[in-house]
């Protein structure tokens, strides 16, 4: 099995996909993941003859807000420690974060992550 890196952005209203395989940027684009999922596995199929294909996924703010919409923009803002109108705006895509504002609010969704995986339910 072959796992690529499946980088996903929000324009226009639709998903972008990109992958880049063996010197060839592969581009796409679909209303959901799932379908651009299956538009670049077809892709690296046609192209590079792949067929056993997985992928991992980075996502810019607006595409991660939009996949993830259950979270809440404030509490992620109050993990990475800034301002919750700020990544409102990074999430509509209205404003651009530095590289910088990015590793802190990708910091604070993994730290949300941590803190639910180790939750533990009992039945009332």
């Amino acid at each position: 099995m072959q796992v690529l890196p499946l980088i996903i952005e929000k324009a226009d209203g639709a998903l972008w996909g990109r992958v880049a395989y063996d010197d060839n940027l592969l581009v796409d684009s679909a209303p959901t993941l799932d379908e651009l999922r299956v538009n670049m596995k077809t892709l690296l199929q046609e192209f590079h003859d792949l067929h056993d294909i997985e992928f991992t996924y980075a996502y810019d703010l607006s595409a991660f807000f939009e996949q993830y919409a259950y979270l809440k923009v404030s509490k992620i803002a109050e993990y990475a420690g800034m301002n919750a109108t700020l990544l409102r705006h990074y999430s509509a895509g209205s404003k651009q974060p530095s590289p910088e504002q990015v590793k802190r609010i990708e910091d604070a969704v993994h730290r949300l992550a941590l803190e639910l995986s180790s939750v533990q339910l009992v039945a009332a």
